[in-house]
């Protein structure tokens, strides 16, 4: 069920219930961070294995204490600079903290969500929540509620509606080790904004044995469709021919090619755009019965690095 009753989500968070709900990036699917009944749900209706850490929504730099410990001073910078927004932390965590929402380590990953709904619901609650992409596992996350109602239908409680996400794709994931900036995933907010303020960072976005932060793994963000990226669309046009195939594209449409199978994410080749059109782009094509979805990697730059990074996961080459 799709509401904008906001009393409604904080009464079904309050009985150990699961929402989806409206962050900046994208929809989560969020329960009390304190409810290991509610958190395993989470886990149980998105399939995802439970090594893989969730993030930890709070409504404000003052509730950071509530979860985390041993704050770096860089780490109190960066939330003044970018909080609310697309930047999660990785922190010591609190003991109380349930491990299940950690997967056992002793780190927790926090955030402040910008977006109105998200605030106005967490300011109505006593704890803060835990909120995963509101998407099975591995599949495309979603950036409106009706992504999330198609997924889950009655399998939760409800979707509260938002509208579409403004960013379009995941918190940008910091940790700090012995002093030096981590960055253990991409995403909206970028990495030329991040150095603005912390200098220099370190890159370690993939692991597959050794999950640290959500969205490491390195299959992830995928439509059900075969998906590839590439540099050199007509090259693999020409590889595939004869196969039903929709492009997804950056800045402009591909001549001769049917215009209905191709999706532009920015004729005006901004990368905030297409950062929000992203995955609303993955799930159409992935609705129209294709046998290949080629997508053009973007500049290596800003944001196209992030999108560049979900193009990569959800791709089989």
């Amino acid at each position: 069920m799709i509401s904008t009753d906001i009393n409604l989500a904080v009464q079904h968070l309050k009985e150990n219930g699961i929402i989806g709900f409206p962050t900046e990036t994208v929809y989560g699917l969020a329960g009390n961070a304190f409810d290991t009944e509610a958190i395993h749900k989470i886990f149980e209706v998105k399939k995802r294995p439970t090594f893989n850490p969730l993030i930890v929504h709070i409504k404000g730099i003052e509730d950071l204490k509530q979860v985390a410990t041993e704050i770096p001073p860089m780490a109190h910078e960066l939330a003044n600079t970018f909080w609310p927004g697309p930047l999660t932390l990785l922190l010591k965590k609190q003991p109380y903290i349930p491990d299940l929402v950690t997967a056992n380590l002793d780190t927790v990953a926090v955030r402040v969500p910008n977006h109105p709904v998200a605030l106005s619901l967490l300011n109505q609650l006593d704890f803060p929540l835990v909120a995963p992409s509101a998407n099975p596992f591995t599949n495309i996350s979603p950036t409106r509620a009706e992504h999330v109602e198609n997924y889950f239908g009655n399998q939760i409680n409800m979707v509260l509606d938002g509208g579409e996400c403004s960013a379009g794709i995941e918190s940008t994931i910091i940790g700090f080790n012995n002093n030096k900036v981590v960055v253990y995933r991409l995403g909206a907010l970028s990495l030329e904004e991040i150095e603005k303020v912390s200098g220099s960072v370190l890159l370690i976005t993939k692991n597959d044995k050794k999950t640290i932060a959500p969205g490491m793994l390195l299959k992830h963000y995928a439509p059900k469709t075969d998906f590839i990226i590439t540099q050199n669309i007509q090259e693999e046009l020409d590889w595939y021919s004869g196969q039903k195939i929709g492009l997804l594209l950056f800045d402009s449409y591909l001549p001769y090619f049917e215009k209905k199978n191709q999706i532009v994410l920015s004729e005006e080749s901004d990368l905030k755009i297409a950062a929000r059109k992203l995955y609303n782009a993955m799930h159409k094509l992935d609705k129209m019965n294709l046998d290949l979805i080629i997508a053009e990697r973007l500049p290596d730059y800003g944001l196209g690095i992030s999108i560049n990074d979900r193009l990569v996961r959800a791709s089989k080459k």
